[in-house]
């Protein structure tokens, strides 16, 4: 029997969710499909139009599944620089986003301007991805899950129709400057200035934040992985956990490209509690390791390193101390070792003797 999710959003900016209809993946047939559906009874079409009106919009993101859906559902392993790019450059139209949003956003705008990219992200980036309930999603290749360079590359051997179909539907929201007028024709070399466009800008306005973006994402991946497996056969759902996502969740809107659901991470970890008696005993930067392994169901020294802030070397020596205390138990695979928490740490996190 299907499982309905229903996502209902509060007043937002509108480019917050693309309406989105059944999604088949390739190889599923009906009745064994995920859908990710917009739907708005006729009074929430009332409320959003008065809600648009103000410039926000409102509805219910409804996700549907199949019981064999649920087994489907998997975790992207890393951070999607290209939906990254789409939600950040929402955020820098408009203020608001808090003090860390506020923060990344006159750093980036500086950062851009030096680089010289500040104009052509204004006149290219910005126009295909405006504050409406729609952009293409050629701009944000399901490949980009694999790292930004194959997102790229992908991106940039978009076959020339898709492109022109997609153009022209976003036209139906917003008028496009001249300037793309050759990208709009599917012109491969306007194609593949947008594409290296998009990696100079994912590198100049996430490298100095990007590992604040790591702590923040992994902090959510491993959340949510005490639910699901990371690894989910077939094609179903993939949950993207997105930094610079605010307020709603985003979906596809083309119902044949594999799906997925953009999602606001919470950007700050939650804070230990007033006299927290770990940091005293085994020291900050320790119980800060020791706290990260508990969040997961397994992690490298990489991962530790970036969520936590600290350097490789430091996050090794950490992990082998805890190690030996037998806090946490350490495997080696192939050229990486993984971290688990023991029951012994577990008690000492709870404040419970392990039986």
């Amino acid at each position: 029997m299907p499982v309905a999710v229903s996502m209902a959003d509060r007043p937002c900016p509108p480019q917050s969710w693309k309406p989105a209809g059944p999604v088949r993946p390739p190889g599923m047939g009906p009745g064994r499909n995920t859908r990710v559906v917009a739907r708005q009874s006729d009074g929430d079409r009332a409320a959003s139009r008065s809600a648009e009106d103000a410039g926000m919009t409102r509805g219910t993101l409804k996700i549907i599944f199949t019981g064999e859906d649920l087994a489907r559902v998997r975790i992207a392993s890393r951070v999607d620089e290209l939906w990254e790019m789409a939600m950040s450059l929402h955020v820098l139209q408009r203020p608001g986003g808090g003090q860390d949003m506020a923060a990344w956003r006159r750093r980036a705008r500086a950062d851009l301007s030096g680089s010289g990219l500040l104009r052509p992200v204004r006149e290219t980036l910005v126009p295909l991805m405006p504050i409406k309930a729609y952009f293409p999603d050629f701009l944000t290749p399901y490949e980009a899950q694999a790292g930004l360079r194959n997102g790229v590359e992908v991106l940039a051997d978009t076959p020339a129709v898709r492109v022109r179909h997609e153009i022209d539907r976003l036209r139906r929201h917003v008028s496009l400057p001249a300037a793309l007028d050759g990208l709009a024709r599917g012109h491969r070399r306007a194609l593949r200035h947008l594409a290296h466009l998009a990696g100079r800008y994912c590198e100049v306005a996430f490298d100095p934040h990007r590992a604040t973006m790591e702590r923040a994402l992994g902090r959510e991946r491993a959340r949510l992985t005490r639910l699901l497996t990371d690894q989910g056969g077939g094609r179903g759902l993939t949950l993207i956990p997105s930094y610079f996502c605010r307020c709603t969740p985003v979906a596809l809107a083309d119902p044949s490209l594999p799906p997925v659901l953009i999602f606001p991470a919470p950007r700050r970890a939650p804070e230990p509690g007033p006299g927290d008696p770990l940091p005293d005993l085994l020291g900050a930067n320790r119980a800060r390791i020791l706290r990260c392994v508990a969040a997961t169901t397994g992690c490298t020294t990489s991962e530790l390193a970036r969520r936590t802030g600290t350097s490789l070397s430091s996050a090794s020596a950490h992990a082998q101390v805890l190690h030996r205390a037998g806090l946490i138990a350490s495997t080696r695979h192939a050229n990486m070792v993984i971290h688990q928490l023991t029951h012994l740490g577990a008690g000492l996190l709870t404040g419970r003797t392990p039986s």
